[in-house]
């Protein structure tokens, strides 16, 4: 019994130093899984919420110190006892969070080793089981070395535990152990292999045989039963699925998720700041610095935020950032980086450096090459479609004006299968010359419509010029017959009688029109730009829908 006891001691206190370790590694990770438990869906006790970082100091910190003096025999009836207090508590959590499925993971050892609730709750039950031997064979526990030793071993790890924390807090993790740890492809983390489990599910099909209802359970497939089919009571996932790593991960604008588009850039910088109210916004003065060097330098910068775009437009105002905010998931945000904010480089989608903003003049930007920036096939297969897309336009002619039809069709199904693959290849992608090839493209098909969502969000976002995006919105304005923006597209109309009207579209709030004209970065008011589309002298006029329609049936 004695050798059994010290067999339980060993036991009980390594796993409490390693459990303690581990979650003092990321103490704000395990603040997250308590501000979990403290929700109003699991525990519904709000008020721990602001403390949940303090009480996760503690207990960690408390977790390593009762296995630190379990082993060393000091304080051991208080240590037992206390033990079985703190194993007490964790078995009722686990139990809750497994009976009532609140809680998919307890969090016991961090992002290290993850288990399932009712593998916490047995995990727990087992060291319970341990530790009431432990009481109960106290006699066996002899302490290790002189009382000294003892005191001067347990204050030294209490000091140890209380470095490393605030280590960590003002730094980051020593060990990552998440899926966007260094080294690691966010794209390559995201991907779901085709021979992965796939989920079970068992399906509830209610008949009605002979005059009785009956429920017949299948997996999947439609029963093969005689009756009249009455509906489908229910389904039950009885075997879960493959899940990859990263799979809660989206980079969003206006409700479309552009992660794929946007990690497939060379050279990236993220700012990950999952709450800007809650963020050290000191850190944005340093930010800003590092990301204008970025850019200079050819790199990508995009922000990611959980925050709405009221509070992404305020910051970027106050502190002058040039670069577009996406939101993303605040627990993916919290997932990535423990810093709030916090820098990421990844290179080829590779993170390859991750910060604290207590660490950002460690960001390392090595000056890039030309042939380093853009992905070079991409890049040169645009190019050429570039050129085809201009190819005959120049010299028109019914012949030619039918080669450069032929043309465009075939630009469209290449540029259709770029945009699937990468999304827009803006000017991160491609780089300030190519990223108009896909506009003009588009701009010369039937599909404006249908891209037109894309080209405003990489026009809003930096990636193309704005005024291209006004250019195609106004001719997909004027193709459904509304009034334009900004006065770019105009029509010319050859009546029965020698006469040619030269016409501006028809255009919502004229007398505005210079001023978004301007703000969409034109150099010309439309007055100028009338007499360059339909030669020196022309005036412009204002012209409402109905007259143009009346000019339009005067034509027929």
């Amino acid at each position: 019994m004695k050798y059994f006891v010290q067999f339980c001691r060993i036991a009980v206190g390594v796993l409490f130093i390693i459990s303690g370790l581990i979650k003092l590694n990321d103490p704000l990770g395990f603040s997250f899984k308590l501000e979990e438990y403290f929700s109003p869906a699991v525990l519904d006790l709000p008020f721990l919420e602001p403390y949940a970082l303090a009480i996760a100091l503690f207990v960690v910190i408390l977790e390593v110190i009762l296995g630190v003096t379990l082993l060393l025999g000091y304080q051991i009836r208080l240590t037992l006892w206390t033990l079985l207090a703190t194993i007490l508590f964790f078995t009722f959590l686990t139990f809750y969070s497994a009976y009532f499925n609140k809680v998919t993971d307890c969090g016991c050892f961090g992002d290290a080793v993850k288990l399932t609730p009712w593998e916490s709750f047995s995990k727990d039950v087992l060291l319970l089981v341990l530790i009431l031997i432990l009481i109960w064979g106290e006699k066996y526990i002899n302490p290790l070395g002189s009382k000294f030793f003892r005191l001067g071993t347990t204050a030294m790890a209490l000091l140890a535990c209380i470095w490393f924390g605030n280590h960590v807090l003002n730094h980051l993790p020593v060990v990552d152990f998440r899926p966007y740890r260094l080294q690691a492809s966010i794209l390559e983390g995201m991907v779901i292999p085709e021979d992965a489990p796939k989920p079970v599910y068992e399906y509830d099909w209610k008949f009605n045989i002979d005059g009785t209802d009956k429920v017949i359970t299948t997996l999947g497939e439609y029963p093969d039963v005689k009756g009249e089919f009455v509906g489908l009571e229910g389904t039950r996932e009885i075997q879960s699925g493959y899940e990859p790593p990263i799979h809660d991960f989206t980079i969003e604008y206006n409700g479309q998720d552009l992660a794929s588009s946007i990690l497939q850039r060379r050279n990236l910088l993220l700012v990950v700041a999952y709450d800007l109210d809650k963020s050290e916004k000191e850190a944005f003065t340093a930010i800003k610095k590092h990301t204008d060097s970025a850019l200079t330098l050819g790199y990508s910068v995009a922000g990611l935020s959980a925050s709405s775009g009221e509070v992404t437009g305020s910051l970027k105002e106050a502190y002058g950032l040039d670069f577009p905010f996406y939101f993303t998931d605040m627990t993916a945000l919290k997932t990535i980086v423990r810093s709030n904010p916090g820098l990421l480089r990844l290179k080829d989608g590779i993170i390859v450096q991750k910060l604290h903003f207590n660490d950002l003049d460690e960001l390392n930007l090595p000056t890039l090459e030309e042939s380093d920036r853009y992905p070079e096939d991409l890049k040169s297969t645009l190019d050429s479609i570039m050129v085809m897309d201009q190819k005959y336009r120049s010299d028109f002619s019914m012949e030619n004006w039918g080669k450069q039809f032929e043309i465009d069709q075939q630009n469209m199904v290449l540029i259709d299968s770029i945009l699937q693959v990468h999304g827009y290849p803006g000017k991160s992608l491609v780089g300030p010359e190519t990223n108009k090839a896909a506009w003009y493209v588009i701009q010369h098909s039937e599909r404006i419509d249908e891209f037109l969502p894309s080209i405003q969000i990489a026009a809003e976002t930096g990636e193309l010029p704005y005024r291209l995006y006004a250019m195609m919105l106004d001719r997909s304005l004027m193709g459904q017959g509304l009034p334009q923006k900004y006065g770019t597209q105009g029509r010319s109309y050859f009546m029965n009688t020698p006469e040619e009207i030269n016409l501006i579209w028809p255009i919502e709030n004229p007398e505005e029109v210079n001023n978004r004209r301007k703000a969409a970065g034109f150099n010309q008011s439309v007055e100028e730009y009338v007499a360059d589309l339909f030669g020196e002298g022309t005036a412009y006029k204002v012209y409402t829908l109905e007259e143009v329609r009346e000019i339009e049936a005067k034509q027929q």
